[in-house]
């Protein structure tokens, strides 16, 4: 197990996705957490978490758990999703071993606890991260190995619990200071005729700034938006700026879409 203060300097030290990623999964582990799964969004509502392609979503779950957890939509009904969006903070799994809360839940609810139960993901926590946005929102599962119990992974919580805690929000943080794409990133061109826009500068003015001609910023201006997926350049502007890929210090790189058996963005 690495210490404490030696992952949180790896972590804020780490320059892509896949790297904060892959230190966090291995930490994880040590803790005796062998499937995680991250998400955040920028465009909740009362009622949805927004476009699925919008979300950030990083899971060291099985291709088979993903396709039917999120490929049939089950995740709109998850108990623990639901948690996670109306509260900040932890929660033990040991709840979902209470008939009256079993009880409580809707049909839709109970399939997902089946589901679950069949893919052996039983035991374990989620931590739901403190948003200053009522448009954002973002939580960890942390999945316990097959082989320990509720009670095991309690016991592991009530000795390193804080530490977990802090090692999880760190991660967040810095994920979310991080360049990251959802499909193929803005090409350098894309990037630079938006950061110019977001600017204040006219499709003229960042014409004469690039030595290009207005049709050329133009047509780098709908490609930049249609590689956003956003119909107006003031949207592309606020979400590449949520996704940082603008205003990038020279190498800096911006993560395409990784392996979904190891790493899923989405």
């Amino acid at each position: 197990m690495t210490s404490f203060v030696a992952q949180l300097d790896r972590l804020t030290n780490a320059t892509t996705v896949e790297d904060v990623w892959s230190l966090h999964v291995a930490q994880m582990e040590s803790f005796g957490f062998d499937r995680i799964m991250y998400g955040f969004t920028r465009y909740r509502s009362a009622d949805s978490l927004g476009d699925p392609q919008d979300w950030m979503l990083l899971s060291t779950q099985t291709p088979e758990y993903m396709s039917v957890f999120f490929g049939e939509g089950l995740y709109r009904s998850a108990p623990m999703i639901k948690w996670a969006m109306a509260n900040d903070g932890v929660c033990s799994w040991r709840i979902m071993s209470d008939p009256d809360w079993i009880a409580s839940l809707s049909c839709e609810e109970k399939r997902v606890v089946d589901f679950n139960r069949s893919m052996q993901v039983t035991a374990g926590y989620t931590i739901s991260f403190h948003s200053l946005s009522q448009r954002s929102k973002g939580a960890v599962s942390l999945v316990a190995a097959p082989d320990l119990t509720q009670d095991d992974i309690d016991s592991v919580w009530a000795e390193h619990g804080d530490t977990i805690t802090v090692m999880n929000n760190v991660m967040h943080l810095k994920l979310m200071s991080l360049p990251h794409v959802n499909g193929r990133p803005l090409t350098r061109r894309q990037r630079e005729v938006l950061q110019w826009v977001g600017d204040g500068k006219s499709v003229q003015d960042t014409a004469q700034l690039l030595g290009l001609t207005p049709a050329t910023v133009e047509k780098h201006l709908r490609l930049a938006r249609e590689t956003l997926d956003v119909t107006t350049t003031a949207q592309g502007v606020l979400k590449a700026a949520f996704y940082n890929q603008m205003f990038l210090i020279d190498g800096s790189s911006v993560n395409a879409q990784p392996t979904q058996s190891k790493v899923r963005i989405s």
